[in-house]
């Protein structure tokens, strides 16, 4: 039985191109005060480049902290695209429509905004686009006398996350093709003319829409490697530091790479609650959908928790006594086993508790406190995986050395989140983020439902 009421599709255009065709009155507004807060965290990161490291809290030992942090966090959140677009694409999950459009474009804004720190993190980014701009010719490094360490996992890093990131812009230009010629048709005026472009001689007939099916399956087959292999090489960046006690584990890839699709499917679902309530969405992201995100994201947590407990043991397994100085450090000394003890309350058991109860799994509110939860605890997660570990690494123990991060390092991390919401909010004014063919495709399939070998006519129930 299918919830909601059927839909037209002059219904669907008109409601879901509120965002771009009758902006509200609160858009440029919002807009403003996030563009402030990124030009802010942008001075301050020039203020920190200009003044150096001295900075921010980063210290021999701890030379990891928030950046790098916040670097893996947005990698996570980026799995999103992949996990709600492509695998239930292939398994042909009808809930999954209304949330594709948002996942793929977060996808895209995660991945832009994860590159940004590193860049940040080296304190002198003219020297990475220097090595890679005269590495054919000339490297800057190389003829100044400076030899960086080309064995590094570091630089593995660029070509997986840019091959992501281009696979995801394919993506999501080849699903906007359709309703880029929506939108040339009800627009005027140089709009008319850039919508035209990007529609590409769209016209709607059998043969574009069979051609950009196979397209959005091939794509969809094709970028599930790469989903894999991104967030599995950003685990090798540490399980390779084999000096570094708690991060040489051989289950770091799987690890990192539920643990990503957990936060970036609570993040869409966290969104899609948003644009459901600012753009009055309800006929489209309704209780069915985030009901259905909540069940899968239960089967992810779990998953995410079983790798979790499994980093765990084979830390104290191996009986190491720098290892287990580490995890000692992590879960008996003040502050770090309270942190330990907030991240898996907030990762695990708050949020699964609540979406065990079906009525919790309905309220937005509810899911969207469960979904803030998991993101809280994934950041930390990331954290108390960096720090401890560096803090632990010297043999002697007058080198060793906590982390405070500076309000330097605070005001960045806070204009990351501001530049994410900034771009969803101005990709909105541009592009619908509830794609209006897959709606308009779901429609029509909701008039009957395949049972087996049965065709039965579909029950519509009232939300």
């Amino acid at each position: 039985m299918q919830e909601g009421t059927p839909l037209n599709s002059r219904q669907v255009n008109r409601e879901l191109l509120v965002s771009i065709l009758n902006s509200p009155k609160w858009f440029f507004g919002a807009l403003a005060v996030l563009g402030f807060i990124v030009l802010v965290a942008m001075s301050t990161a020039g203020f920190m480049i200009n003044q150096g490291f001295g900075v921010t809290g980063l210290n021999r030992p701890v030379m990891w902290g928030f950046f790098i942090t916040n670097f893996v966090f947005w990698i996570g959140i980026s799995h999103a695209g992949v996990m709600l677009s492509a695998i239930l694409r292939l398994s042909k999950a009808e809930w999954r429509r209304p949330a594709t459009r948002a996942a793929e474009i977060l996808t895209v804004f995660s991945l832009m905004t994860a590159m940004t720190m590193p860049l940040i993190h080296t304190g002198r980014p003219w020297r990475t686009v220097y090595w890679i701009y005269t590495l054919p010719f000339v490297p800057y490094d190389y003829a100044r006398g400076i030899w960086p360490n080309v064995r590094t996992p570091l630089v593995w890093d660029p070509s997986a996350v840019y091959t992501y990131l281009t696979s995801s812009i394919l993506f999501v230009l080849v699903a906007l093709i359709p309703d880029f010629a929506v939108l040339r048709d009800r627009t005027t005026g140089l709009s008319h003319r850039i919508y035209g472009m990007l529609a590409m001689g769209w016209q709607g007939n059998a043969r574009q829409w069979k051609l950009q099916i196979i397209a959005g399956v091939l794509l969809s087959a094709l970028i599930l490697p790469v989903f894999v292999s991104v967030h599995s090489i950003v685990s090798w960046d540490f399980g390779m530091a084999v000096s570094v006690k708690s991060w040489h584990s051989t289950i770091f890839a799987p690890y990192f790479v539920v643990g990503a699709v957990h936060s970036g499917v609570s993040a869409v679902a966290f969104v899609l609650i948003i644009l459901r309530y600012i753009y009055g969405w309800q006929n489209y992201i309704r209780h069915e959908h985030i009901d259905a995100l909540a069940r899968l994201l239960i089967v992810v947590a779990t998953g995410w928790f079983y790798f979790f407990v499994m980093e765990v043991v084979f830390g104290f397994y191996g009986r190491e006594a720098d290892e287990i100085a580490v995890r000692n450090l992590q879960f008996t000394v003040t502050p770090w086993n309270i942190w330990m003890m907030i991240f898996v309350g907030l990762t695990y058991f708050a949020p699964v508790a609540i979406w065990l109860s079906r009525s919790a799994r309905r309220n937005l509110w509810i899911m969207s406190l469960a979904c803030i939860f998991v993101n809280i605890g994934m950041w930390l997660e990331r954290f108390l995986i960096i720090v401890p570990g560096l803090a632990r690494k010297q043999l002697l123990t007058f080198d060793w050395y906590t982390y405070r991060p500076s309000s330097v390092e605070w005001i960045i991390i806070i204009g990351t989140f501001a530049l994410v919401s900034m771009l969803m909010l101005t990709i909105a004014r541009v592009v619908p983020l509830i794609p209006l063919y897959d709606i308009k495709e779901g429609e029509i399939l909701r008039t009957e439902i395949k049972i087996g070998r049965v065709t039965v006519p579909a029950v519509f129930r009232e939300d």
